[in-house]
């Protein structure tokens, strides 16, 4: 597919998937277009990365289970802990995927930056995780900060995709552990699928 017409397909399945999420057109849309978008950055990551193939493998395989854990969350309540597990286990693998070539912890800054910013979200958020919840949701902010640390040693849109998921589910567990915030699909989802394009993208093109 042509980075053009990717783009543009992504954009519009994005748009009508937040719009779903908002509320600003029939709420059922959201299980078409969010599962697509997902998709459809999936279909732009595919054949790129051909020089780094054990890198490759294992971000599609993060990809993979991130599109498990877009399905699981359609359902927030019901889906929030299977969605979790699916994302946590997206993250490890993209930590995998950013230690081929690279060593792990190459920059010990930017783990001590990212340890600093996940000890501050949780310690936003720590009074309104259910019990049976926080153990899960401890473990997981330390993968997603481990994974974006990692990524910030790979290269700048690694980087910076790594950085943009850490902002999307801040924004995610805010507004489920906090305090609803306006327009919530539109910051968590935008900040999401930029993020995952981002990632996508530090595959070098055929």
């Amino acid at each position: 597919m042509k980075t053009a017409a990717w783009a543009l397909a992504v954009l519009a399945s994005a748009v009508l998937a937040i719009a779903a999420g908002d509320g600003l057109i029939a709420s059922h849309w959201l299980f078409v277009f969010k599962p697509l978008t997902t998709l459809l950055v999936i279909a732009f990551a595919w054949p790129r990365g051909a020089d780094a193939p054990a890198r490759r493998r294992w971000i599609r395989v993060g990809l993979g289970l991130s599109l498990v854990g877009d399905v699981a969350l359609l359902w927030p309540v019901q889906g929030f802990l299977p969605g979790l597990v699916a994302f946590l286990l997206a993250h490890l693998a993209y930590i995998v995927a950013f230690t081929r070539g690279v060593r792990f912890a190459a920059w010990p800054a930017a783990f001590a930056a990212y340890a600093v910013v996940a000890g501050a979200i949780l310690w936003a958020l720590w009074p309104g995780i259910p019990d049976a919840l926080r153990v899960p949701v401890l473990a997981y902010v330390a993968c997603l900060a481990t994974m974006a640390a990692q990524a910030s040693c790979v290269g700048r849109l690694a980087a910076l995709g790594g950085a943009l998921f850490v902002v999307s589910d801040a924004l995610l567990a805010t507004h489920k552990f906090a305090a609803p915030l306006p327009l919530s699909a539109l910051w968590i989802l935008a900040t999401y699928w930029v993020a995952q394009s981002l990632i996508a993208a530090s595959m070098r093109a055929r």
